[in-house]
């Protein structure tokens, strides 16, 4: 079973850390991964899941409870796309209780959570947790910073039929809390052992305060079509970055904890599917998310703490390959965990405005609960649209949405040929996604 998940997911070989996590949770034992970001930890505890379910189960047979909503559906899409037999769930808040209601009325073999919207399922009685042997508490160190900790302790306290437990982190915690009730845990600790950033550049950019938002400007424009995460410590001043990038038409999302959750769902899917090449954020999406191939990071206000900067640097040279780390400095401004020997980056006072990105995301008004797949989609964009293969790039289907990326020069003739099809026998709803 293992050997066809890795052959669906092209992978030939596990790292040293999930070897050795997969052998630690083989043994029935409780586990303790530590692990760095961007180091495979979701793999490592989604195999000893699988490895445990058994056929037949009518009911919820491993939860996994992780501090945010996109890393649920992160652990989610890995999971489907390991193309087992087994069902898979996952509820988090902002997503509709009616939907997660009916869902759980068949219930998946693996649900996927964030600690607050399974406690209240639990309270509310929608799902029997007696069939639940395997719990992994993802980001257990990022889950208890946000607060989870009344939540977490409700939910394990409900779990009777436990027989193991696996937590992971990205650092090594002095204490695990009691309500845990971790039993004799076996230890894999790969936080010193992995290093995942093989080959990060870190360079430097000394600005006036006054005129940090220019140099950024000009920062952005010469890194040009690359991906660019932009790191604020507020929400106020990715506001402020994003105004000004808007005005002077540069192409950009954003992405913080203030943002309605579809607009955050919106914001990560277009910055993967490449329609997007610039995300402005904040430390929300240092830690946990899926935003794979991302070159260059961009430091406008440093974090406070070593432990936030080595997150968001994280992000890029992610297992062998390459990136840049800029950091946007005042002279005033002294960080003692950053090296001395960083190379000063210099600006030309004028860039060309980078090109738009070759791709438009699609919003099509239909998703799972219409009985709609990516085949579906697949099928009517290229026989009745007339586009290629070539011409289509990430598609992801939600519960009522679908978002489809299409390569811009399609777009104009591709909305006039569908204007009036059906997909599934419902009248298609389909825009490009603002």
């Amino acid at each position: 079973m293992i050997e066809n998940a890795l052959k669906k997911l092209n992978i030939s070989a596990l790292n040293e850390m999930q070897e050795s996590s997969v052998k630690a949770a083989k043994t029935g034992k409780d586990v303790i991964l530590i692990a760095p970001t961007g180091s495979g930890k979701t793999l490592a505890f989604l195999l000893p899941l699988l490895s445990n379910l058994k056929s037949g189960v009518n009911g919820v047979q491993a939860l996994v409870l992780v501090p945010s909503r996109e890393l649920a559906l992160q652990i989610e899409q890995v999971f489907k796309q390991m193309g087992t037999s087994f069902k898979v769930n996952c509820c988090y808040g902002g997503h509709a209780v009616r939907i997660e209601k009916n869902n759980l009325a068949h219930p998946p073999a693996i649900l996927i959570g964030t600690p607050g919207r399974i406690a209240y399922h639990l309270e509310h009685q929608n799902f029997d947790e007696s069939f639940i042997e395997t719990l992994v508490l993802d980001e257990f160190d990022k889950a208890l910073e946000f607060g989870f900790e009344s939540d977490m302790s409700y939910i394990i306290g409900k779990l009777l039929s436990l027989k193991q437990r696996i937590l992971t982190s990205a650092t090594k915690m002095e204490e695990i809390p009691a309500f845990v009730k971790l039993d004799a845990p076996i230890e894999v600790d790969f936080s010193k052992n992995i290093e995942v950033k093989p080959d990060l550049k870190l360079k430097k950019i000394t600005a006036p305060a006054a005129d940090k938002l220019d140099y950024l400007f000009r920062l952005l424009s010469k890194i040009g079509n690359k991906n660019t995460l932009v790191f604020c410590n507020h929400r106020e001043t990715v506001d402020r970055i994003s105004d000004l990038l808007f005005e002077n038409g540069l192409g950009h999302d954003v992405f913080h904890g203030g943002m309605e959750q579809f607009d955050r769902e919106k914001a990560l899917l277009k910055f993967r599917n490449g329609s997007h090449r610039i995300l402005i954020t904040t430390d929300l999406a240092a830690r946990g998310l899926d935003i794979p191939e991302v070159e260059h990071i961009v430091h406008y206000q440093l974090p406070y703490t070593e432990d936030a900067y080595v997150h968001r640097n994280g992000r890029t040279a992610r297992m062998h390959a390459k990136g840049t780390a800029y950091a946007i400095l005042t002279t005033e401004e002294n960080y003692k965990y950053l090296p001395d020997d960083i190379e000063e980056e210099v600006l030309e006072d004028r860039y060309a405005l980078p090109e738009a990105s070759d791709w438009v995301t699609l919003y099509l008004a239909h998703g799972k609960k219409d009985k709609i797949n990516k085949i579906d989609i697949v099928g009517l964009f290229l026989q009745k649209g007339d586009l290629t293969k070539d011409d289509l790039g990430l598609i992801e289907v939600k519960d009522s949405t679908s978002y489809i990326a299409v390569k811009r020069n399609k777009i104009t003739q591709l909305l006039k040929k569908l204007n009036g099809e059906k997909i599934k026998g419902k009248k298609l709803k389909l825009e490009v996604a603002s």
